[in-house]
């Protein structure tokens, strides 16, 4: 069972690394923040590989939870879905965990690696299955395989998250507006 700081240190390095990045943060400043010593935190999370494997795992429960709510309904609805993951991200500036930790995959340690890369398995295979139910139920119509329009579709995402702090913050709305339309377009 997870205690209250915890969570509290989870959701707080979550937003440190989507924020700042995960090389650019350090228990100290973890501690500072909470108003706790440091070897309090480590007492959860021996050293920053365990801390950074258990974001990805309280991510990757927070994608399972919204799976499990709206994997049942139509394909268009859960496009919304997974659009709107990002809005929030979008408005407080920051970018995703994905968009995070992958430019530093090779220097990350192997169980960050396979946390990451099984998230964002997860992730993917969820775009999938709701892409290609879409496909044959006549809501989306593509050329191309299914995968490659999921890629399309995550890597859009992380990127316009990307992107809109570095140009426009319209950028946003308006990619988001693009994937959908690439959707509905022959």
């Amino acid at each position: 069972m997870a205690s209250p700081k915890r969570d509290e240190l989870i959701q707080l390095a979550d937003r440190l690394i989507r924020e700042k990045g995960y090389n650019a943060f350090s228990f100290h400043d973890l501690a500072k923040a909470v108003g706790i010593k440091t070897a309090s935190i480590h007492y959860h999370f021996p050293s920053k590989v365990d801390l950074g494997v258990a974001v990805i795992h309280w991510q990757e429960q927070q994608l399972k939870g919204l799976i499990e709510r709206v994997g049942n309904r139509p394909a268009a609805q859960q496009l919304e879905h997974f659009l709107a993951i990002y809005r929030p991200i979008h408005q407080q500036q920051q970018v995703c965990l994905v968009g995070s930790l992958a430019p530093d995959f090779f220097t990350l340690e192997p169980a960050m690696q396979a946390a990451l890369q099984a998230f964002s398995a997860r992730m993917l295979a969820w775009v999938m299955a709701f892409l290609e139910a879409g496909r044959a139920q006549g809501q989306f119509v593509f050329s191309e395989t299914v995968r490659s329009r999921a890629l399309l579709l995550v890597g859009g995402m992380v990127s316009a998250l990307q992107m809109s702090r570095l140009g426009l913050p319209s950028d946003f709305d308006t990619l988001q507006l693009t994937l959908r339309q690439q959707l509905s377009t022959p």
